[in-house]
């Protein structure tokens, strides 16, 4: 489940999954449903992504990170995100999608405000604050 949430000057977005790897994935997804549709964002182009990091949150940080720098450099915006392997510390990943020349928004950063990846008896959430 990904829910944009109310915040005073940035983004949020609640996010829920079974696992590290759907958290990731639904996270990666709601960054991106901010900016544009992503049921038009076709899988053309392809990215691996590999991480190493202190934590959990500091994992989850670099990981959108790493997907916005893509979108900052080179236009990509990704609507297909396989996790291959995921611990509290690091990622590999492969993620899928094109070049959106007309971003509707534009997302500056992922910030650390009020970061923490909880684990519920579903499995884990976590609000993440976009600085825009």
């Amino acid at each position: 489940m990904i829910e944009e949430i109310e915040h005073t000057a940035d983004w949020a977005i609640h996010v829920r999954g079974r696992d590290l790897a759907e958290l990731f994935t639904r996270a990666a997804q709601g960054m991106y449903a901010l900016v544009t549709d992503l049921a038009r964002v076709r899988p053309l182009v392809e990215r691996k992504v590999n991480l190493e990091s202190f934590d959990a949150e500091t994992l989850l940080v670099d990981w959108l990170s790493e997907l916005l720098w893509y979108t900052e450099s080179e236009g990509l915006v990704f609507s297909q995100f396989e996790v291959h392997e995921i611990t509290p510390t690091r990622l590999q990943a492969t993620v899928q999608g094109e070049v959106v020349s007309n971003l509707e928004k534009q997302i500056k950063a992922v910030t650390f405000h009020n970061l923490v990846i909880r684990r519920t008896g579903e499995g884990y959430e976590v609000t993440i604050v976009f600085d825009v």
